[in-house]
């Protein structure tokens, strides 16, 4: 890194007076390009073309920018390194490769190489080179594809070999991709050709893959030129195999007929469910279609019975927070409301606090859209709005059935939260979930769906928001310094002293640096004080200056309690919640 300061100040374009003002300004401890862009010390655009220069002079590689060079500044300094040589740039994240192209030579030979085929025009062919200087290598793949002129492209190193590996992922169940062909071209239908046995044995591949990896959704997408499968891990989305269009239609096919939806219908949406045995443990994966302009997008997501089971005290909430929403669970009437947005674990904490209610001498029933685990001592009902079952009417039977604790999977609707409330209020508690940012976010909700504020004071108890943060993964946690002006807005809530941590990136984590996920949150117990300014419509400012007397730990400040402990990283934290 210090090479390219070096260069930036023989340049002219800084002086070494000026960087040392800079780090004695910022009480920063070391300068990077990065800081001194983003401070607005240095032109960027110069500073591009003075490093991309150097590139062309070899003076420098792309290899050693890419490592010392954050990825949103290597892209532009490869940009104009483009430019200057009169090559293509392409972002590889961004292309739709052309796998006919790609089958046509053995990967073997091009991860040696260090080049991916992109794509093929009337005239040549577009191909990525980890070192698109090496005209040894454009030579060697010149060999091999004789035809027609390559044209050598310039991409980030990584994203190359993170799209080589992708491919011998799906080269290793080459064998089982040419036996579906066959069964293709034996069969007539697509139906029929999806009953094949290969197709069947590639769903149990991906199936096993995915749940190998932890992820938590499958996603089936078909593009131009190929099928994409990509599984979202830790909540990010990663690809998983890419093959030949040809495979998607007896594999939409297939995965359709294992979920009893209608397998000529690809002009409407369309919900199904299904179980497998996977790795000698059975899963429900719900599967969810949607029309595109190339096809249908299926979504699988993958249902963990184990994870139902899953203890209130194991689902990462800071020892305050759970003991606060213990006590609030105790209570014998009442709503408490788990809030935050799609994918941030409320059901599961909501199935963790059933865990801990449920028992022989309490009648406990649910409404749920859809029924995601099925639980023991625990009447589980699914909303079909087809026949009129709506959550409101539901919830009207459900109070015939002399229930003790009710749970809702989600309030959307004024109808639904008044029977709710009115539920609380006349002896049952209630436990629901509700889209709101945090926890005191949803009292103005509930305003807003037409609920008197003295209904809302009497009958609330608690509500939880949440966030989930990938964890650092254990196996490559490093400290590391954060630049101060990086954390200038986190300051009050930081210690005098503090350390934080990082994952560097290995083969357990796949170079991610997390392995697994953890929940931040805040309680807010609605104690009477609270109640009393609820029913008086006080702003929700007042509300926070009480709740902060009694001891209330907002969730950034849970975050960063996390960070602060070695859990996770300042990045993700700030990634799921919002500084207030």
């Amino acid at each position: 890194m210090d090479k390219i300061i070096d260069l930036l100040i023989s340049a002219e374009l800084i002086t070494k007076d000026k960087i040392n003002e800079f780090l004695k300004d910022k009480k920063e401890k070391k300068v990077t390009l990065k800081t001194l862009i983003t401070n607005r010390v240095i032109d960027p655009q110069k500073a591009y073309t003075i490093i991309a220069d150097e590139i062309r002079n070899g003076n420098l590689t792309i290899s050693m920018i890419e490592q010392n060079i954050s990825p949103e500044h290597a892209d532009k300094i490869l940009e104009h390194l483009a430019k200057l040589m009169h090559m293509e740039y392409v972002d590889l994240d961004e292309v739709d490769f052309d796998l006919h192209l790609l089958s046509k030579l053995p990967l073997s030979k091009l991860e040696k190489i260090g080049a991916l085929p992109i794509k093929e025009s009337d005239l040549n062919i577009l191909v990525a080179f980890k070192d698109p200087f090496d005209i040894n290598a454009q030579e060697s793949i010149q060999r091999m594809l004789p035809k027609k002129p390559i044209t050598a492209g310039i991409a980030r190193p990584s994203q190359i070999e993170y799209h080589l590996n992708r491919l011998e992922m799906s080269e290793s169940i080459k064998g089982l991709i040419n036996e579906i062909r066959e069964e293709i071209s034996k069969n007539v239908s697509t139906s029929e050709a999806s009953e094949s046995s290969a197709i069947l044995k590639l769903i149990e591949v991906i199936l096993k893959s995915a749940i190998l990896s932890r992820g938590s959704d499958i996603h089936i997408e078909p593009t131009e030129n190929s099928c994409i499968i990509r599984t979202r891990i830790d909540g990010m989305l990663t690809e998983s195999f890419r093959f030949n269009k040809d495979i998607y239609p007896p594999l939409s096919s297939r995965i359709k007929l294992l979920s009893n939806l209608d397998i000529a219908e690809r002009r409407k949406p369309q919900d199904g469910r299904f179980s497998a045995t996977v790795l000698q443990k059975t899963y429900d994966f719900r599967v969810s279609t949607l029309p595109i302009i190339n096809g249908e997008s299926i979504v699988l997501r993958i249902l963990d019975k184990s994870k139902a089971m899953i203890k209130l005290e194991d689902a990462g909430m800071s020892q305050k927070n759970f003991n606060i929403f213990s006590e609030a669970l105790k209570v014998p009437y009442g709503i408490v409301l788990v809030t935050g947005p799609t994918g941030s674990g409320k059901t599961t904490t909501l199935y963790g606090a059933l865990n801990n209610l449920k028992s022989i001498d309490r009648k406990v029933i649910t409404v749920e859209d859809p029924v995601e685990y099925q639980m023991n001592l625990i009447q589980q009902v699914q909303v079909n709005q087809k026949v009129g079952l709506t959550f409101a009417n539901t919830l009207r039977s459900i109070l015939r059935q002399d229930p003790d604790i009710i749970m809702i999977g989600e309030i959307r609707d004024h109808e639904t939260l008044r029977i709710a409330i009115q539920a609380a209020l006349t002896g049952h508690l209630v436990l629901s979930t509700l889209h709101t940012n945090d926890a005191i976010s949803a009292i103005t909700r509930m305003a807003d769906m037409g609920i008197e504020p003295y209904l809302i004071s009497g009958s609330l108890i608690a509500i939880e928001a949440q966030r989930l943060v990938r964890k650092i993964c254990p196996h490559c946690k490093q400290a590391v310094e954060i630049p101060e002006h990086a954390i200038e807005e986190l300051h009050q809530y930081l210690p005098e002293n503090y350390q934080f941590y990082k994952g560097k990136g290995c083969k357990e984590c796949h170079s991610t640096g997390y392995i697994g996920r953890e929940m931040i949150s805040e309680v807010l117990r609605v104690d009477d004080t609270l109640s009393s300014l609820i029913a008086k419509e006080a702003s929700k400012a007042e509300i926070l200056e009480v709740a902060y007397k009694n001891g209330y730990v907002s969730m950034i400040q849970d975050g960063i309690n996390k960070v602060l402990n070695g859990t996770t990283t300042i990045d993700e934290v700030l990634r799921v919640a919002r500084l207030t």
